[in-house]
């Protein structure tokens, strides 16, 4: 079988002619999810055993513990998202990984930034790019948008709400940061004023805010 989702012509006895049906549905169920997770299959009715004999003929590659995409997957900068959100379902894309998402800066994080609830299961650790941050009521809730990248629903703070977010965490990402991401959201073409001083009152920094907002009006 080719590298990369080539199908496999070749049924020898009944045991692998499951697998071949197994193989098709994971490969459709992959095309359709982007990012996969091997306790996904379960549900569908497809061994895991499947998945490993996949993975081990190139059809499939190993992003993390537990994370597969097909090799052939046309794969996007935003990549590393689609990965956090099929790993961190409850979280939202915060702070400098959102500010990027929404083109208002330039740096590219290392790690991915993700907001969950205060009283959330704190992710698996070994998923060692995560930033997480903890955040509670409206300021958890509101400003959510859904994307999909490679298949994958992924949610992302809109940009007025990261800039507020930058504002409550100034101590944590510094208020230089802080003010730079003002700068650069005040600079772009979908700035919103009503919008970045909602979620300044939502986020309680409306009165930190309130002389950077207008040096920079």
């Amino acid at each position: 079988m080719s590298r990369g989702g080539g199908y496999i012509v070749s049924v020898l006895n009944g045991d692998y002619r499951r697998f071949v049906t197994h193989a098709d549905r994971l490969l459709a169920f992959a095309r359709e999810r982007g990012v996969l997770r091997s306790k996904d299959l379960e549900p569908l009715g497809i061994p895991r055993q499947t998945l490993a004999r996949l993975y081990w003929r190139g059809v499939f590659d190993r992003i993390e513990r537990g994370l597969y995409v097909l090799a052939d997957a046309d794969v996007t900068e935003r990549h590393t998202l689609a990965e956090v959100a099929r790993r961190v379902p409850h979280g939202v894309v915060c702070l400098l990984s959102a500010l990027r998402f929404h083109d208002l800066t330039t740096q590219d994080p290392f790690n991915v930034w993700v907001a969950i609830e205060n009283k959330a299961r704190r992710p698996n650790p070994e998923f060692l790019s995560l930033r997480v941050v903890y955040m509670s009521g409206e300021a958890f809730t509101e400003g959510v948008e859904t994307h999909e990248v490679e298949g994958v629903t992924v949610k992302v703070y809109s940009a007025p709400k990261t800039v507020a977010d930058y504002f409550k965490y100034r101590s944590r990402v510094g208020l230089d940061v802080a003010i730079e991401a003002l700068k650069d959201y005040r600079r772009s073409t979908n700035f919103d004023a009503d919008a970045l001083w909602h979620f300044a009152k939502i986020c309680r920094v409306a009165t930190v805010m309130r002389p950077y907002l207008e040096a920079v009006a």
